[in-house]
């Protein structure tokens, strides 16, 4: 059994997972601080491939990134790189499709958090930064962690952008995702369920973590809760 497809899932998701962490925080956190008008037209724009159909967004990608395309064409002609059908062109694809998951779930967190602790940091000469790191992002961090493990575990079983703009090649650009597909039109129903039991395997784990993260927010809201009457 090959387990290249594995590890490109692997590490695909992980570095799409890296990008998103602070992409998501940093649009999450100024975006907040936006006028009303301009703050919903950018969730609008920020969450759309949440919603829109997996192969619509690789469909917009290979329009944008393709080598006949304004960029891919300037790149491949600048440094000879193609920005497609490659294993790396697959993170543009997760990227984009997780980044909504990051963003809503770090600015949920954001938006409950108690800004009278900024403000008292505030009044307390302490930094923006200080402020944002060592007090907003401590309390937030279980919606944080919430957010990356979902966004991880949604690159690591995407499929319809990541096979329109990389493809599918064993050895070079197949992903679990891609592997079960290909396997399913050979017939080969055998390789295909130790596949799928991988993937399953991989999701029940993210999802207990999941859940863990979210019982230990829990406990600790009542803990403080308790706290407070006391």
């Amino acid at each position: 059994m090959d387990w290249y497809p594995l590890w490109n899932s692997l590490r695909i998701a992980a570095i799409s997972t890296v990008i998103i962490f602070f992409a998501g925080i940093f649009a999450a956190y100024y975006i907040a601080r936006l006028p009303r008008l301009i703050k919903g037209v950018l969730d609008v724009v920020l969450t759309l491939p949440l919603v829109l159909p997996p192969t619509v967004v690789g469909y917009l990608l290979l329009r944008v990134l393709g080598p006949q395309r304004v960029i891919g064409a300037w790149v491949l002609e600048t440094f000879g790189v193609k920005l497609v059908m490659t294993w790396w062109s697959a993170i543009f694809a997760t990227t984009v499709v997780i980044f909504p998951l990051m963003y809503r779930t770090v600015r949920g967190a954001f938006e409950a958090f108690d800004e009278t602790l900024a403000y008292s940091g505030q009044t307390l000469g302490l930094s923006n930064a200080y402020i944002f790191w060592r007090i907003r992002m401590p309390c937030c961090r279980q919606g944080v962690l919430a957010g990356t493990v979902l966004a991880f575990a949604r690159a690591l079983g995407e499929y319809g952008a990541t096979s329109m703009i990389a493809g599918y090649t064993p050895g070079r650009t197949a992903t679990i995702s891609t592997t079960v597909y290909q396997l399913w039109q050979t017939n080969n129903d055998a390789l295909a369920y130790k596949w799928v039991a991988v993937n399953i395997a991989i999701s029940a784990v993210v999802l207990l973590t999941v859940n863990m993260l979210e019982r230990r927010s829990l406990l600790r809201g009542a803990s403080r809760a308790r706290s407070v009457k006391a």
